[in-house]
């Protein structure tokens, strides 16, 4: 307690007495923090602080207050780039508030915090123990399990950090999964020793990562030989002997109210329990603002939580999902029967907002801060009709984690009503109650749990309430912990009851996640595909029962009119002649060893720059052949068995969400590499940039390099190839028969839902033209033959300057332009694009590089069975370009006034 209020009585001196205990350090720690026994065999003393709103009742502004300070503090530390990447992490249960303002002091970063409660369906992400704790086990839960890892800074919170084993030991099992550059470490007190001081240097270097420490002040506990051994015999002998105020109600009301600080202004709103100073006395120790004037930049020097509520944001409109509040009085009683204990509990709806997070559990960014902000006048009025019209001292009691929602409750309370508001929270951790004025914790009472805890059940607590004379007190519980224990004759509202004429029951919903249902495990071959199973795994749904395809024309009508997406058809798959396969089987034959080089080179590339165990994703179909083969070739050359999965991407759609989802949760993202055959202009590479940034957005998993690793990259869009020439890679040559019977993927509202992958089917009934594993097994048969010359080749291109200069993109508008074309997404370049064109859509002409030999036969072939010209040009930085018809109508004309033929 505040010295010159309390004749000079510090509220941890009846334990440094007894047990020769000291608190050394800033000289504003005896204001900060008191002292008291606890049952604990690791650790006797307790450090009780006067303004975390845990076991001393204070000024919810002071409390917040000094979370949101130390928040200002980070942001100034950390700059704003910085800060707006960063994610804040609080320690349950005492720092579930504490963190959660220093979040909204940095403001722009999401916070979470550890929990020991287990909910059912939320998987856990992490946990740690806390050594000391009465409480030890940690879990973490949130709702998006990348929270944690992000390459931003964490900004860890607890309320003290004493020899820093819960802090490091939170760290080091964090960054061992989501390693970073940067922690942060936020508490009330730095009260570590001098050789506990110089760990947190020695871990920052072992690790490789900057940590910081800010605190509000700092010193250390300095404790005598046999303290733990006194300090149990001392707990033992005042519990069992019932001296000083061991049980609920101890003290005579008005000799424990005298204790307290004297009133503030404006009808006595001191902190009703608070063994620090007086408001005026307490905040002026804390830094001066910063120069922005914020909200609280650095403490506040105002003398009363009045003024210091005047330095944070003004409250906004209330949340358009909270109803206004009625006529003062209009909050029903409890019911009768199994929830009703006694006639002056009175329940209260606040009306929560629906699907507002109660608190950190599971994740609360800045938009649920400002959803907050805005409901939070409504619910404090629904609160204060629910208050007696004579009440003077009105406490706010949270529910042990359940910190943060009953603070800013009571904080807002305190702004409307004439009554001095204070606040605190119930806690599983035992701790000894004396009456005396040189003692912190001056009665307890002791209640059953009543949330159902996963360790079964116990006793909690409540301190400080008894007797302190408030005229009400209002419990704040989420819906979870509203059990029948809760209104038992010996539950926590009975226990209140007994201590003040009024106690007023609020319920915040407890969020829980909804989450979506189990995405399915990937189609395999031989169900799905041709392919063996361990060569690729599908995220698509079998979509082979339904009738998608449809003909060229039609297609190619409705989709140049507007009419319809190109991913909600398919294409009547082709069927090649005698004549074009012997094409097929020619050409693989003669660039065998050529794309063995290419796929020995970009698989190179990726170990070598992108991950040691990457996880192949290719883009299906085209990239499918291609990630299989560099899955053969790490396995030929390097011994390693890598994942290969194969996804949907639509342009102007973007990449399965879906598939993503259940890659991240599956493997690191980071180890994701894309593959492709081919790159022609660019386009699905910009497709995946883009879609990777807004699944980034969306979902806030974060890892996923959109870079695509591709055989052949003649338009100059990727800097992961094989080669940048144009040559004929013969699986464009043909459908779904060179890519495991699996057609083109399909995207449509009525077949694809929110929780499902993209579609694609399975052509089993053409098995006997199928050449998928042919034309596998062609290639990987030259590896050895081309093996010298990859470790050349990827040398050199390791060396190279590989800078995109996306020089065919120019191409194709120039094209467009001269052709009279103006669409850039019916000029399709490349000697893959263009078979493309010739098999699925219906083309206008094709343009030849001058002089281009056999690569172009098959072309040359397909142009001919369509009836389309082949018209030569000297400068092409292709080998070939398709046009595809523009303005296409099924009665459309050619430039020569002839009807396209089909």
């Amino acid at each position: 307690m505040n010295k010159a209020v309390n004749d000079g009585v510090w509220s941890g001196s009846w334990v440094a007495e007894r047990l020769g205990v000291e608190l050394l350090g800033d000289p504003e720690l005896t204001n900060l923090l008191g002292l008291a026994l606890r049952r604990n065999p690791k650790r006797a003393h307790l450090l009780v602080s006067n303004v975390l709103g845990k076991h001393v009742p204070q000024s919810p502004s002071i409390v917040y207050g000094y979370g949101f300070t130390l928040g200002r503090r980070v942001r100034e530390l950390l700059g704003a780039e910085e800060s707006a990447r960063a994610v804040v992490l609080g320690y349950a249960e005492t720092a579930t508030g504490l963190g959660h303002a220093v979040a909204d002091g940095i403001a722009v970063a999401p916070y979470l915090h550890s929990t020991r409660r287990p909910v059912p369906g939320v998987a856990t992400a992490g946990g740690f123990e806390e050594s000391h704790s009465h409480a030890t086990s940690h879990l973490l839960l949130p709702e998006n399990p990348e929270l944690l890892s992000g390459e931003g800074p964490l900004v860890l919170v607890d309320d003290e950090f004493s020899t820093g084993n819960t802090v490091l030991n939170t760290i080091r099992d964090l960054h061992q999964r989501y390693p970073r550059d940067r922690y942060v470490v936020v508490a009330l007190v730095d009260m570590r020793s001098a050789a506990d001081a110089g760990r947190l240097d020695e871990f920052a270097a072992e690790i490789g990562a900057r940590v910081d420490l800010v605190a509000a002040a700092s010193g250390t506990v300095r404790l005598p030989a046999g303290v733990l051994e006194k300090g149990q015999e001392l707990v033992a002998r005042y519990e069992s002997g019932g001296t000083g105020a061991g049980g609920s109600s101890s003290a005579a009301r008005s000799g424990l109210v005298a204790q307290f600080p004297a009133p503030l202004k404006d009808g006595g709103a001191g902190a009703g329990g608070s063994s620090s100073a007086a408001a005026s006395g307490l905040v002026a120790q804390f830094p001066a603002p910063l120069k922005d004037g914020g909200a609280g930049a650095g403490g506040s020097s105002c003398a009363a939580p009045s003024r210091l509520a005047a330095q944070f944001p003004a409250p906004l409109k209330a949340d358009l999902d909270a109803d206004p509040p009625g006529a003062r009085g209009t909050a029903r009683p409890a019911p009768t029967g199994p929830h009703s204990t006694h006639n002056r509990i009175t329940r209260v709806e606040l009306r929560w907002p629906r699907d507002l997070p109660d608190g950190g559990r599971h994740g609360f960014t800045p938009q649920h801060r400002i959803r907050l902000e805005r409901a939070l006048p409504a619910m404090a009025a629904r609160l204060a009709e629910a208050l007696p019209q004579d009440a003077h001292r009105v406490h706010i009691l949270g529910f042990e984690e359940l910190m943060y929602a009953p603070l800013r409750l009571a904080r807002e309370l305190e702004q409307v009503v004439d009554a001095g508001v204070t606040y605190s929270t119930t806690t599983r951790s035992p701790v000894l109650a004396v009456d005396d004025p040189g003692y912190a914790i001056r009665t307890r009472l002791t209640f059953p749990a009543h949330d159902t805890p996963a360790d079964g059940p116990g006793d909690r607590y409540a301190y400080n309430i008894a007797g302190a004379g408030f005229d009400a007190v209002v419990a704040v519980i989420d819906d979870t912990a509203d059990t029948p224990e809760l209104h038992a004759p010996d539950g926590l509202l009975a226990r209140l009851a007994e201590h003040t004429p009024h106690v007023v029951l609020a319920v915040v919903p407890s969020y829980v996640p909804e989450r979506p249902p189990m995405l399915p495990d990937p189609l395999r071959g031989p169900a799905f595909s041709s392919y063996a199973p361990e060569e690729v795994g599908w995220l698509l749904q079998d979509l082979s029962d339904v009738t998608l395809e449809a003909p060229t024309e039609e297609r190619e009508e409705a989709i140049q009119s507007g009419g319809a997406h190109y991913a909600e058809s398919l294409p009547v798959e082709y069927q090649p002649s005698e004549q074009y396969q012997q094409l097929f089987h020619t050409a693989l034959d003669e660039a065998a060893d050529r794309l063995a080089l290419a796929v020995g080179a970009v698989t190179e590339l990726v170990l070598a720059e992108r991950s040691p165990h990457p996880v192949l994703v290719s883009l299906a179909r085209a990239g499918t052949p291609v990630g299989v083969l560099m899955r053969r070739w790490a396995q030929y050359r390097h011994g390693l068995d890598l994942p290969h999965y194969a996804v949907s991407i639509v342009r102007g759609r973007g990449i399965d969400a879906n598939a993503l989802r259940w890659l991240a949760a599956h493997h690191d993202p980071a180890d994701v590499v894309f593959v492709d055959g081919w790159t022609g202009k660019g386009a699905i590479t910009r497709e995946l940039t883009d879609a990777i940034r807004e699944f980034e957005e969306s979902d806030g998993i974060t890892g996923f390099d959109p870079e695509i690793a591709v055989l052949a990259d003649p338009g100059s869009c990727v800097k992961t190839y094989g080669t940048r020439e144009d040559f004929l890679i013969p699986s464009a040559c043909l459908n779904s028969t060179v890519s495991g019977l699996i057609s083109r993927t399909v995207l449509r509202s009525d077949l694809v839902g929110p929780h499902d992958f993209h579609g694609a089917k399975f052509y089993r009934e053409l098995a006997g033209a199928d050449v998928s594993v042919d034309f596998l097994d062609a290639v990987a048969a030259r590896f050895p033959e081309v093996s010298d010359a990859v470790t050349v080749l990827a040398k050199e291109l390791l060396a190279a300057d590989r800078t995109p200069t996306w020089e065919g993109w120019a191409a194709v508008e120039r094209i467009s332009e001269e052709y009279g074309i103006h669409d850039v997404n019916l000029v399709k370049p490349g000697v893959g694009e263009t078979t493309r064109v010739l098999l699925r859509r219906v083309p206008w002409k094709i343009l030849a590089r001058a002089g281009a030999g056999a690569d172009l036969d098959h072309v040359r072939l397909l142009a001919e069975q369509r009836g389309v010209p082949v018209e030569e040009v000297a400068e092409l930085p292709y080998t070939c370009v398709g046009l595809i018809h523009p303005k296409y109508t099924r009665g459309a004309t050619g430039a020569d006034g002839k009807a396209v033929a089909v």
